[in-house]
C-alpha cells in the first residue's frame, strides 16, 4: 500500500508499505518532516524532475557496522601511502554538489536543487555531515549523510548515508573507511547504506530486519 501524505507532519506505519520499500508519496522536504522520517528509518527517494516526494522504508535494512568495515589489501596499501587527507564538514556544499553533478543526467536522478537545499539546512542545524577526501587542496571524493543520536544522552549515533562520489579511484571507499574509524572512536553504532550495492557489500554491508534497525536507532513500535 502507498499512502498519500498531507501537509500534516506525520507518517503512516511503513510496515504497511510495498515490498519494494515505498510506502508514501507527497508531503514536503521540510526540516521537521525529514527529522521525523529519519528517526524511524524513512527516507525520500524520487526523480527530482517529477517534484513529488516518494518515501521509502525497506523492511530489510542494508547496513554496515563501523567495526565490521572490510578494508581490502589494495585499499589498505592506498591508505598507507598517505597521499590523501581527510576531513569532516570542511566543505559540505561542495560534497553534495559533486554528488548531484555526477548523476544529474541519469534517469531517475534524485539529487536536485530541492534536495540540496533541504539537506544543506539539516547540515546547518547539525543533523547532516560530510566526509571529504583531499589530494592536497583538491577535493577528490567524499560522502554525506544524516546524523541521528540513538540515546537520550546523545552520546551514541547512527549515520544514514545519502550519497558518495569519487573523482579518483577508491576515493569514496577511503571516505567510508575514515567515517567508520571516526565512528568507532566517537560513539557511532551504525551506518545505514539504504540501498545494497556491490561496492558497499564488498566493504562489509549486510542486512538486518527493520525491527532490529529501530533498536539501534533507540526507537521501537510505531511512529
Amino acid at each position: 500500500m502507498v499512502f498519500q501524505l498531507t501537509e500534516e507532519i506525520g507518517f503512516p506505519d511503513p510496515r504497511l508499505g510495498e515490498e519494494s520499500g515505498i510506502f508514501a508519496i507527497g508531503g514536503d522536504l521540510s526540516t521537521e518532516r525529514l527529522l521525523l522520517a529519519y528517526q524511524y528509518g524513512i527516507f525520500p527517494w524520487f526523480d527530482f524532475r517529477k517534484k513529488v516526494p516518494q518515501w521509502w522504508c525497506p523492511m530489510q535494512r542494508f547496513v554496515i557496522f563501523p567495526e565490521e568495515v572490510h578494508v581490502s589489501h589494495s585499499l589498505r596499501s592506498l591508505i598507507n601511502k598517505q597521499r590523501y587527507t581527510f576531513s569532516m564538514n570542511r566543505n559540505f556544499e561542495k560534497v553534495i554538489g559533486e554528488c548531484g553533478r555526477l548523476r544529474e543526467h541519469e534517469e531517475g536522478a534524485w539529487l536536485g536543487e530541492d534536495i540540496k537545499k533541504a539537506y544543506t539546512k539539516l547540515h546547518e542545524l547539525g543533523f547532516c555531515a560530510s566526509v571529504e577526501v583531499w589530494d592536497g587542496e583538491e577535493l577528490v571524493g567524499g560522502l554525506y549523510g544524516v546524523v541521528m543520536t540513538t540515546n537520550d544522552a546523545g552520546t551514541r549515533w547512527a549515520f544514514v548515508g545519502e550519497s558518495m562520489f569519487s573523482l579518483v579511484p577508491s576515493a569514496s571507499k577511503l571516505a567510508l573507511v575514515f567515517l567508520s574509524r571516526y565512528m568507532q572512536r566517537h560513539g557511532g553504532v551504525l551506518i545505514d547504506c539504504q540501498i545494497e550495492t556491490a561496492h558497499l557489500k564488498s566493504m562489509g554491508g549486510r542486512y538486518i530486519s527493520y525491527d532490529e534497525y529501530l533498536k539501534y536507532l533507540g526507537k521501537e513500535g510505531q511512529i
